[in-house]
């Protein structure tokens, strides 16, 4: 299902499998909580695409993901700056405020800049943030976190992560990566 417009608290709660939401626009805080297998796409209206820097803009509120249930896959789509909590999904964004990534059993791609504290409470999972300027590490919250770097299969993983999100989302600094095959990140 395809919405457009803005959408209020917790879009796509308890959203289960074999259900795609597609939101063209923006989301309030929660969206994705409660997920239970299915998808969830945030990306910028069609309207605006070209009118502003995609990963430079908040699409979706605080706290994306949170509590999700066993899943396959979720995605939160463009420029989402947040706080993805996540247990058993998976979360591509184009970056996270202060305190991203408090999670446990899931993986999380940032395709952006990341807040300070990243990581606290993180108590499992993994996150991939591709990190070109080298300034990830300082933002770390070291205490539960260790960086590390891709082997081959972390790698492939990574890449394909970015591909999906790219083709769910038209996403530029997806297509960037790919175009470059940049795939220098730090995952945690």
């Amino acid at each position: 299902m395809t919405l457009r417009g803005s959408a209020g608290q917790s879009l796509g709660a308890f959203l289960p499998k074999g259900v795609t939401l597609r939101m063209l626009g923006d989301a309030n805080d929660y969206a994705g909580k409660g997920l239970s297998g299915g998808r969830l796409i945030v990306r910028p209206a069609e309207a605006v695409h070209g009118e502003f820097v995609a990963e430079e803009n908040i699409i979706a509120g605080n706290v994306l993901l949170y509590g999700p249930r066993p899943a396959r896959r979720s995605s939160a789509g463009w420029g989402a700056v947040l706080r993805p909590q996540l247990r058993r999904a998976t979360a591509v964004v184009e970056g996270v405020g202060d305190h991203g990534c408090e999670h446990d059993r899931g993986r999380a791609v940032i395709l952006g800049p990341t807040g300070r504290n990243f990581g606290a409470g993180m108590s499992g999972g993994i996150a991939y943030v591709w990190d070109p300027s080298g300034t990830f590490p300082s933002l770390v919250n070291d205490e539960m976190v260790d960086l590390d770097p891709l082997d081959d299969l972390d790698t492939s993983w990574f890449v394909t992560a970015i591909f999906r999100h790219q083709t769910e989302t038209g996403s530029e600094v997806a297509g960037r990566i790919l175009r470059t095959g940049s795939t220098r990140c730090a995952s945690s």
